[in-house]
């Protein structure tokens, strides 16, 4: 389903909650709109908590009391001279028609919308929802249930769905988070081997564990990281490797 500006739809999708898909969702949306110029929206369909949404208000209130996230967001907009990136609140099941019409409104033309979408395949709509995404990235971390979870999870999108009529989705992609440094690489070798021989795709930039992703921008803080008004501090994201990880995200999605 191609829309007039050749928007393209993403979403961080799992079934597994607490493995950072609105954490994602913000950081490579921000990254995307705020240093990359690309014109991004987000569509918050997790109901009833709408934690991005949430996010937003938080981040409009540790910039109005931080006076150096607020000197950043004025230097930003001056430079950029564009608006945060807007996050829309809306059910799964209404996800892909209201995101047709905010798109066909929108005074700019979208080039990524960000859908961040329930933990649970069984809820209202979520599989309508990801049958209309473009690509679809799912976080894992090497712990046997999560694994498990995932995996089915995956299968079901790449074995079932994407063999249905009618449905948008390009590629799927798996993506290592939280990996500890101290754990020893044939883990993830063997974990990735196997991911492979069941015909996933698995990216090579993995996110190393840290605890920025869990952190909200705080009053004193003079580097920002998980924000949806601006984007990662570029030593952060460095540290982390999510620099590496939208560098290659650019090139899943050819952009």
């Amino acid at each position: 389903m191609e829309t007039q500006h050749n928007t393209l739809f993403v979403t961080f999708a799992s079934q597994k909650g607490g493995v950072g898909k609105s954490t994602f969702t913000s950081l490579v949306a921000s990254a995307m709109h705020y240093r990359l110029g690309y014109n991004v929206a987000v569509f918050d369909c997790d109901f009833p908590q709408y934690s991005l949404a949430q996010m937003r208000e938080r981040d409009m209130k540790a910039v109005m009391e931080n006076e150096a996230f607020k000197k950043m967001a004025h230097r930003q907009f001056l430079t950029l001279n564009k608006k945060a990136y807007p996050i829309l609140q809306q059910k799964a099941e209404n996800a892909l028609e209201a995101a047709q019409e905010f798109i066909a409104s929108s005074e700019v033309p979208i080039d990524l919308l960000f859908f961040d979408l329930p933990g649970t395949v069984n809820s209202a709509g979520i599989i309508k929802a990801l049958a209309g995404m473009h690509y679809v990235f799912t976080p894992i971390i090497a712990d046997r249930v999560v694994m498990e979870s995932t995996l089915v999870f995956t299968q079901l999108i790449t074995d079932v769905l994407m063999k249905q009529q009618n449905v948008s989705i390009k590629e799927v992609y798996l993506f290592w988070n939280q990996v500890d440094g101290r754990e020893r690489n044939p883990l993830y070798e063997s974990y990735g081997k196997f991911i492979r021989s069941l015909g996933l795709n698995l990216m090579e930039a993995a996110i190393a564990n840290s605890v920025r992703f869990r952190k909200e921008s705080e009053p004193t803080a003079k580097a920002v990281f998980r924000s949806t008004l601006l984007p990662a501090d570029e030593r952060l994201m460095e540290g982390c490797n999510l620099d590496a990880f939208i560098n290659e995200f650019l090139q899943i999605l050819k952009l």
